[in-house]
Formats: structure tokens, sequence, C-alpha cells
């Protein structure tokens, strides 16, 4: 059996060895790709390559693909350089959405977490002014999908640009950023099994997009510094690999159907909304979610407690908050989310671990109770 079992996907997907042996090419042949030599040359067709295997992860353009350092900067480079004031988030985007618009109007979801289309609808319609509306795709947390078409469609109506947040979606679901009908897309390579600190702002042809840094003219003006050659080639062969899809919903539904006999009163947040079939939000009834974390870390078990862009502290999620889970409750619920390379051993080994700590809480619970009883 491995040392542990990795269901932390949704933070970090481990590197696909087709990306390591591309990364670790490129590293070995080095080069500039602004320089015009050979070398120059010879690494500015890698990058283009992976410009193109990106575009069609997405169904984009090459073009249309601008490489960032990872999904905030992406998320950042559409929300501040999109030429629009007013800007409308739903309650439940990642950290790197709300902290880039602090300002801006927030779209309720329901208590599923599935954005308010009409709520959307009625903001879009209270001001004239162009608006920039920024939905994610999929939750990072959850994993609840959003309807981001119907968004585009009412976005389109009032004259609003649309930002999409796919960073959790990508590998996991078939997409195309225009058949989605959105200006903006945001990718992150390490979330489908690439290397960390790359990412892409998608940007649908004809969009504005301003430049956020002053510099040199890489990236067609839009992004400026030296491209992370070996980062970005990982990219590329990474989104390739994704290409095949994420296969893991029966393990993820085996998974969920486990716990919840083994606890009969936990809960799958979600669970009534179309979600990303490697995901699972669930509590743990009494037992707090830095319990959990650190008990099955123990076990041999990585989980975690929601999203990952926290410092490594264990806080509540602002996504169940919107969903209007309890505070209490929302303090019980874990994040299990699962990749490509997930196996049924590695489910089965979280099953019994999860069942262990229950256990062992529950007989705690009876002890505590029954001496409390024989005090009074």
């Amino acid at each position: 059996m491995p040392a542990s079992a990795y269901l932390d996907h949704n933070a970090t997907s481990p590197l696909r060895p087709a990306a390591f042996d591309a990364m670790a090419e490129a590293l070995r042949a080095g080069g500039n790709p602004s320089s015009v030599h050979k070398v120059g040359r010879a690494a500015r067709a890698t990058v283009d390559r992976a410009r193109r295997q990106v575009a069609d992860l997405v169904g984009a353009l090459p073009a249309e693909v601008v490489f960032t350092s990872g999904g905030t900067e992406a998320n950042n480079m559409a929300l501040r350089g999109a030429g629009r004031r007013r800007l409308l988030v739903s309650a439940v985007e990642h950290e790197s959405v709300r902290n880039a618009a602090p300002n801006a109007e927030v779209i309720p979801v329901d208590a599923d977490g599935v954005v308010d289309l009409a709520a959307l609808e009625t903001a879009l319609a209270a001001s004239a002014e162009p608006a920039l509306v920024s939905v994610m795709l999929a939750n990072n947390e959850t994993g609840v999908m959003q309807p981001i078409a119907d968004v585009a469609r009412l976005a389109r109506a009032a004259g609003a640009l649309v930002h999409c947040d796919a960073v959790q979606a990508a590998g996991k679901m078939p997409l195309s950023i225009h058949g989605l009908g959105v200006d903006y897309l945001t990718l992150a390579a390490h979330k489908l099994g690439g290397p960390t600190g790359v990412g892409a702002l998608v940007v649908r042809a004809g969009a504005p997009v301003a430049a956020d840094r002053k510099g040199g003219a890489q990236e067609t003006n839009r992004r400026a510094g030296t491209e992370n050659l070996s980062g970005i080639v990982g990219f590329g062969a990474a989104a390739t690999e994704a290409l095949r899809g994420l296969d893991v919903s029966a393990l993820r539904d085996k998974l969920e159907l486990s716990l919840v006999q083994i606890a009969p009163q936990a809960r799958v947040y979600g669970a009534g909304a179309k979600r990303l079939g490697n995901t699972t939000f669930i509590s743990m009834p009494g037992v707090s979610a830095e319990t959990q974390v650190m008990a099955l870390d123990l076990a041999g078990v990585c989980i975690s407690a929601g999203s990952a862009c926290s410092s490594g502290k264990v806080h509540q999620s602002a996504v169940l908050a919107a969903m209007g889970v309890p505070a209490a409750e929302a303090a019980t619920a874990v994040r299990i989310s699962l990749g490509w390379n997930t196996e049924s051993a590695d489910i089965e080994r979280l099953i019994a671990a999860w069942r262990d700590l229950y256990i062992r809480v529950e007989k705690s619970d009876i002890s505590q109770a029954l001496s409390q009883a024989r005090a009074a």
C-alpha cells in the first residue's frame, strides 16, 4: 500500500509524468523565447506548441491564450483589465476573485450553492453602467457547477462582459470558451496535473484586456515578462493529458455512500445540484474539520478543510456561509477531492480512517455522557 492516499487534488494535483518529462526536456534545452537565434527560436516553438495544447483543452484559438503565473494572476488580470468599473461576482467565488474585487456587487446563491439567475438579472437591470460579471464554472470546495451559459446570456442582454474562473473545471469536464459564451476564462496548470506557478487567462478575440504591468512585449503585449518556459511546456503537456477527461465519479459516489452509512447525519454539500465527479464536501457530525484533517493525516490520508488559499489555516468556509449553512455545522465540513491517479485503494483507506475516527468520537461522547449521568 502507498505511504499515503492523496485526496486533495482540488488544492494541487500531482504532476503528471508526461508534464514532468516535457519540463525536463525544456530545462535541458534552455533558451529565451524572445531571442531570435536558433536556441531562442526553438524555445519559442515549444511555447507555441504549449499554447495550442492549452487552447485545445478549452476550445479556444491559440492567440486567445495569455500565459500567467497562475489562476490568481489570471483572475486579477480579467477583473482589473477589462475596463469595467462595475463588477458583479457570485457569493461563492474563490478568494482571488473576492479579494480582487472587494467592492463588487454580490450575486446570491441557493442552498446548493447555485447562482440565483433572477437576482443576477435584477442586478444587471438596476444600472445602465456597463458591467463585468464573474461567475466560476465549478466551485473549488463543493464541486457545484454553475449555469454559465445562462449567466452569459443574461449578461449579453445587459451589455456586460463575462469572466469565468474555470480553474477547478478544466480537465474534469468538457468545456469551450466560445460554447459557454464568456469573454475571459481562467486556468491553472497545477489543478490538472501540471506544474505550480503557471496558468492562463483565455481572452476571447475582441474582448478588452489591459496589461497589468510595464515591460516587454511578451504575450502579444498583454503580459510583460520573460515566459516561464518549462512551466508553460509542462502546462501544455498536462492539458493534452487532461483532454482524456477524469472518470472518477463512481469512486466518489462509493465514497459518499459509505461515509453517510457510517454517519447517517453527515451532510454532503451541494448534493442537490450538478457537481464535478471528483469532489465531496461533507460534514462529520460533532467533529471539527481541523480534527478530521489531522486525524486522517496521521492515518495516511490527505484531505483538506476547504480552499487551500488560507496559509495552511483551517477557517470557516465562505462558500458554506453563502449557502446558508450554520457556522457550527460548517466547522465540521471537510473536502475530499479525487484526481488522475486516484485508485480504489485510496477510497477504501479513507473510508476506514473516517470510520475509525467517528467511532472513537462516538465512544468518547457515550463515555462522557455516562460519567456525567453517574455524577448526577
